[in-house]
């Protein structure tokens, strides 16, 4: 049996395509935030954007962040999230501590008082605005069922979290071969119009001595647990790397750009209120090197957290 070709031509799209360069039409995209260099991450219609990193490293803060300041940005648009670790009430917790500008431990525990009244109304006002076009996957976590949600609700914009987690349709031998059809589903929905956001987990690397740790200078794409599909499923491709001598200091690594330049964005990481935003870069530039004892201190204490982080625990252990 004789295959059907199935192609279009230059001349079958040219038309369109030249009225969207003469008119100026860029692509849609659903900024999350208002300006800078987190202004420049591609999400939106027709894009799977992977973001990765060690426990600890932030990755549901950075997306759950993404996905809310998405809709505060956004008139009209909708987003499903499944997390298959956390509750609601515990991801919207994180995310008043963050707009609220409150300890996340303040409002987990309830020991809020008087004194945290105009910024916690603040907080609640940010996200009673987008209630509304924020819904949440509940189990079973099947891509089949994470599908019927966003169908249902309309989403244009969906938050897997995390990719190794989430069983697509049908068998598959192994870990990798699950991954694989997942990816190629979450490219289906790309095509199909939504915005997908994937966390995935990361695996370790050898350090010079041979230990395994979660070196932020040895995260690649290859560090991508079940990375083939990954890598080549999605459009952006990010790790969250913490720096070796601040804790507060994150690069989110640019490793793939399918659209346009791969281009660093240095975060300061507020884990008290579960926070990002862009730091400085100037500060950096700017800040004096460490002397001989500060410097070999500084290594000590890195070699020995590398040490103590050799058991993996959850998937994300400050979320």
């Amino acid at each position: 049996m004789t295959a059907k070709a199935n192609y279009t031509t230059a001349d079958d799209v040219f038309d369109s395509w030249r009225d969207d360069i003469r008119t100026g039409k860029a692509p849609v995209l659903y900024p999350i935030a208002d300006a800078g260099e987190l202004a420049q991450i591609e999400i939106g219609p027709g894009l799977v954007t992977l973001f990765g990193g060690a426990p600890g490293a932030g990755k549901t803060a950075f997306t759950m962040q993404a996905v809310t300041d998405a809709l505060r940005l956004t008139r009209g648009l909708r987003a499903v999230v499944c997390n298959v670790e956390m509750p609601v009430t515990v991801l919207l917790d994180r995310q008043l501590a963050r707009l609220a500008g409150l300890p996340a431990e303040t409002i987990r525990r309830r020991t809020l008082d008087a004194s945290h009244g105009s910024r916690l109304d603040a907080g609640l006002d940010a996200l009673e605005s987008i209630a509304d076009r924020l819904a949440f996957v509940r189990p079973p976590f099947t891509l089949e069922n994470i599908a019927a949600a966003a169908d249902a609700f309309d989403a244009g914009l969906m938050l897997l979290d995390y990719a190794q987690r989430i069983q697509p349709p049908g068998q598959h031998g192994d870990r990798r071969a699950s991954v694989n059809a997942l990816m190629d589903h979450l490219r289906q929905f790309a095509g199909a119009g939504l915005a997908v956001l994937v966390v995935a987990a990361v695996g370790r690397t050898k350090d010079a001595r041979g230990r395994s740790s979660y070196d932020a200078d040895g995260l690649n794409l290859a560090s991508f647990r079940e990375s083939s599909e990954l890598e080549f499923g999605a459009d952006d491709a990010f790790i969250l790397a913490p720096d070796k001598t601040d804790a507060g200091l994150v690069t989110l690594k640019h490793l793939k750009a399918r659209h346009g330049e791969q281009r660093d964005v240095l975060l300061r990481f507020d884990k008290a209120r579960q926070a990002f935003s862009p730091e400085d870069s100037s500060a950096e530039t700017e800040r004096k090197p460490d002397g001989k004892l500060l410097s070999a201190l500084r290594g000590l204490w890195g070699s020995t957290a590398a040490a103590v982080d050799d058991d993996e625990g959850g998937d994300d252990g400050t979320f």
